[in-house]
């Protein structure tokens, strides 16, 4: 079964979009990867053409060591958008050694695996695949 998070993207200043603090009263410290992650992965989701990474997305894209630059965001939101042209609900992306579960109708990324995760898995739940270029 495919978890349907759908998380959309909060700009950075406002409540939810904080980064993580070190838990000490009056520390605005941040945790290194994590905000600087979360940066990244903040603009990238700005320039995607509407696409969004559910949270359980972001942490598999950082568990993993996924890196996305606009350039990949861009190729996979219009491969969503083809398979929404197509009246897909839930697709499997292939995009170079990496795959994606996207809601299509939502335009989320639901997960991400990359070449050596997704070797030992089965995709269920999806009713179309896209390969990426």
């Amino acid at each position: 079964m495919v978890d349907r998070l759908n998380v959309s993207y909060v700009p950075p200043g406002t409540q939810a979009g904080r980064p993580k603090t070190t838990g000490k009263a009056g520390d605005k410290k941040t945790a290194p990867n994590q905000a600087g992650f979360s940066r990244v992965l903040a603009e990238t989701m700005g320039r995607g053409g509407g696409l969004t990474f559910s949270a359980h997305a972001r942490q598999r894209l950082q568990a993993r060591q996924i890196n996305l630059n606009a350039a990949d965001v861009s190729k996979l939101a219009r491969a969503v958008e083809k398979a929404a042209a197509k009246g897909s609900r839930a697709s499997l992306l292939l995009y170079k050694d990496l795959a994606f579960v996207a809601g299509v109708q939502n335009k989320t990324i639901i997960t991400a695996l990359d070449g050596e995760s997704r070797k030992e898995h089965v995709f269920t739940n999806i009713d179309s695949a896209v390969i990426v270029q």
